[in-house]
């Protein structure tokens, strides 16, 4: 059984997100602000948040922005606006998915889903190598561990997920419309927003330099690709 938080300040919102959870036979905890989500993470197994923006006393950028400083549970932030800038801003935050009110339940549960998928097995995807390594990337797929040149990072559930897909396919481009796909599981119509801050962020942890990288590189007008061997 998965453990889900669900937080948000209107308490209708969380008692049908309850309900609508419930039925797939998740444990469901509640909070209402930022700083009961962090409680709550801090004191029980939690496997995935709902998480509203905007909130009390710790909103949920804040709250999502603390988690990641220690934790790669997946977070699907929710909210009440629709424009692309609340959307990248969850996501440069940390944030995996982004759900926007008013909510369909069955988009809800199939996001969440989703999320469970990736972050447990990632599931669907083919059964390949556990371990991959290229250059000073080490990724151990049985413990979900990466490290760089012998150092821990650590990574978001989408993080890993995209640099897993582009490691085990070395010298591939893939365009934006296909790991979004493949790492999102839906249609990527407008897309492309969402996989760049991924691919910003993953260079962020993975790369000395992000501005002149090494291992993730950009090809200009098709897409992203994993060096088969780091170049100096």
């Amino acid at each position: 059984m998965y453990n889900i938080l669900i937080c948000d300040d209107e308490k209708d919102i969380v008692s049908a997100l309850s309900i609508y959870l419930s039925t797939e036979n998740y444990k469901i905890f509640t909070a209402y602000t930022g700083k009961e989500a962090l409680q709550v993470v801090q004191n029980n197994d939690i496997h995935l948040i709902l998480m509203d923006i905007m909130m009390p006393q710790m909103d949920g950028i804040s709250a999502t922005a603390k988690l990641r400083e220690s934790s790669n549970i997946p977070i699907i932030l929710l909210t009440a606006k629709s424009e692309d800038s609340d959307k990248i801003l969850g996501l440069n935050i940390g944030a995996d998915d982004y759900i926007t009110k008013p909510f369909n339940p069955i988009e809800v549960m199939a996001r969440v889903r989703s999320q469970l998928r990736r972050y447990t097995s990632l599931g669907g995807m083919a059964k390949k190598a556990s371990h991959l390594v290229i250059g000073g990337i080490d990724l151990d797929d049985e413990s979900k561990t990466v490290t760089i040149d012998g150092e821990p990072v650590s990574l978001t559930p989408s993080e890993y997920n995209i640099l897993k897909l582009l490691m085990e396919n070395p010298g591939r481009v893939f365009s934006s419309t296909q790991i979004y796909e493949q790492i999102w599981n839906e249609d990527a119509y407008g897309s492309g927003s969402v996989v760049a801050v991924h691919i910003r962020h993953l260079r962020e942890k993975i790369e000395i330099n992000p501005s002149e990288p090494r291992y993730l590189k950009v090809v200009w007008g098709l897409g992203y690709k994993i060096e088969k061997e780091a170049k100096e």
